[in-house]
């Protein structure tokens, strides 16, 4: 579910290619211009359709984009893929439990290991909500729906369910409930137990909360999302760390204005944790390091309509970013765990809006970029673009 449409529940406004390719160091103020290069993705058996790409992830040798297909009649199925080496693309078996999940596209995906699990989603009810399952994938089987109660993601008080991590601890999935932030916890990615109405994670006098996205670290997780006080008419930024899912502690990220949301989070190379999301001048980034939160570096500016940041991974020894702005999506590239941003061309324009999407996955220092304008899927690699600091 888009990070926008999570606000509006709220009522608030609040890419593999030879080391060759690289893109040569470029002054400053100019956007890097990386030799993007197209990816082909077949068909997946059955009916035809048009691709919905919607997330991408790697791990252990294997990358993975999940999405969907959408026939003539606007009518959809999931679908997903896998290739070792980013060049050769193979369609995932796909198999379905539900009359819904027959119709999810699948929209957010974590891996570890051989493992994967996704989240999917299709809007029905008498009242149109989402209904909302997961999906994981059995080395060497197909990807398959797992059955769970209606109530466990929808229902009277279903808000959202954002972001799925996976790490050491295992698998949680990031988002909100009536009475503020929750999450859903798994040992195998497979079935999931909520955790909702948590003291410090959920909402209480100190305002309403909501949980964006999660991080897997060694000594378990770390979410991060935003609470509005009471009274108060913009978010303000949050995180949250624990040890096993079950207890949380709340920590304020700083900004200036008090006003803001940690909208993404991923691990950097120092070992550290960073955080961006939207403020009233741009973009922010927040760093943990030393067990205390700061804020470091920014880019951007306000834009057209709703910011919000659609996707953040570790990149090598950096940082990328997917942004939108009401405008359209913008891409960034941080390589001092977020202290200063270069903005990077992407291979074509996505508008901000609708249908559209925009996520970025990494391994090593090449990086995989999926879009969506509304119209066209598509896919690309690329090394990652060498800069001065």
């Amino acid at each position: 579910m888009r990070i926008r449409r999570l606000v509006a529940v709220l009522g608030v406004l609040a890419v593999l290619s030879a080391g060759c390719d690289r893109a040569p160091a470029e002054p400053a103020d100019e956007p890097l211009r990386p030799q993007w290069q197209a990816l082909s993705l077949p068909a997946p058996p059955g009916a035809a359709g048009r691709p919905l790409l919607r997330d991408a992830v790697a791990c252990d040798g294997r990358w993975y984009v999940v999405g969907g297909l959408a026939d003539a009649a606007g009518e959809t199925r999931p679908a997903a893929w896998s290739s070792a080496d980013g060049a050769s693309w193979s369609a995932l078996p796909v198999a379905a439990s539900s009359f819904y999940g027959r119709q999810h596209v699948l929209y957010a995906a974590a891996c570890r290991g051989d493992r994967l699990a996704a989240l999917g989603a299709k809007n029905g009810g008498v009242h149109g909500n989402p209904r909302t399952g997961t999906w994981a994938l059995e080395p060497g089987g197909a990807l398959r729906e797992v059955p769970a109660p209606f109530e466990l993601y929808a229902g009277p008080r279903a808000v959202s369910v954002a972001r799925l991590a996976a790490g050491p601890a295992g698998w949680l999935i990031a988002g909100a409930r009536v009475d503020g932030a929750a999450v859903w916890t798994s040992a195998d990615g497979g079935r999931f137990t909520i955790r909702e109405g948590v003291p410090e994670l959920a909402g209480d006098g100190r305002g309403r909360t909501v949980a964006y996205d999660a991080v897997a670290v060694p000594s378990g997780w770390w979410v991060v999302g935003a609470v509005l006080p009471p009274g108060a008419t913009a978010l303000a930024p949050l995180a949250w760390s624990s040890a096993d899912g079950r207890a949380w502690r709340r920590v304020a990220l700083p900004v200036p204005d008090g006003r803001g949301q940690a909208q993404r989070v991923a691990s950097v190379g120092d070992g550290g944790l960073v955080a961006v999301g939207p403020v009233r001048d741009g973009f922010a980034a927040w760093r943990l390091a030393g067990g205390e939160w700061r804020r470091v570096g920014g880019f951007g500016g306000p834009g057209p309509g709703v910011s919000s940041v659609d996707g953040l991974v570790a990149a090598g020894r950096g940082l990328v970013a997917v942004t939108g702005d009401g405008g359209g999506h913008g891409l960034w590239y941080s390589v001092d765990s977020g202290d200063s941003w270069r903005t990077m061309a992407m291979p074509g324009a996505v508008p901000d809006g609708g249908n559209s999407a925009v996520s970025v996955a990494a391994r090593g220092d090449r990086i995989l970029l999926v879009a969506d304008d509304g119209q066209e899927s598509r896919a690309w690699w690329v090394g990652l673009p060498t800069i001065d600091r």
